[in-house]
């Protein structure tokens, strides 16, 4: 089954095949084989290149939010052809995957960030969701604060460009 997924402005193209045991999954030119070896609430545990992996998924209409690895991915189903957006930037904007509590702030406004860094953590469905920066660059708005409650896609915290 191909899928055509939107994030960020991008486009792509999932193909999930099912197999005897698990599934075969091809993302651009990269396919890998999927074990998985628990499903329930939004939780998946699934064998990938023999590493067990923890993953959350969350589902609103068109939109899919999957966190794993420490970081979340808002996904929409779009239709055509998939390929890269020629835009290519991300807009910065980091948005609550899902309704959850913000359990800490670790920047401020301001402040110079690095791609990958912890940001927020958001506490939501009893697991803890870190929201990293995308890209190196300076805090350009900080939205919510330690304690708060947060809606889906209710805007976090904005990360802007570095300028020179």
């Amino acid at each position: 089954m191909k899928s055509f997924f939107e994030n960020k402005g991008k486009n792509y193209a999932l193909e999930i095949t099912p197999l005897s045991e698990g599934y075969q999954v091809q993302f651009r030119e990269k396919i890998v084989e999927v074990q998985l070896e628990y499903v329930a609430d939004g939780q998946l545990t699934f064998i990938l290149d023999g590493r067990k992996i923890d993953a959350y998924v969350s589902a609103d209409g068109k939109r899919r939010w999957v966190s794993f690895g420490g970081q979340t991915w808002m996904l929409e189903k779009s239709s055509g052809a998939a390929r890269e957006s020629a835009s290519g930037a991300s807009s910065g904007r980091l948005l609550a995957p899902m309704p959850g509590q913000i359990r800490a702030v670790n920047v401020s406004e301001g402040e110079m960030v690095t791609k990958g860094q912890t940001l927020i953590v958001l506490e939501a469905m009893k697991m803890e969701i870190r929201i990293q920066a995308p890209r190196d660059g300076v805090v350009a708005k900080l939205a919510v604060e330690e304690g708060q409650t947060v809606e889906r896609e209710e805007l976090l915290v904005e990360v802007g460009e570095i300028d020179e």
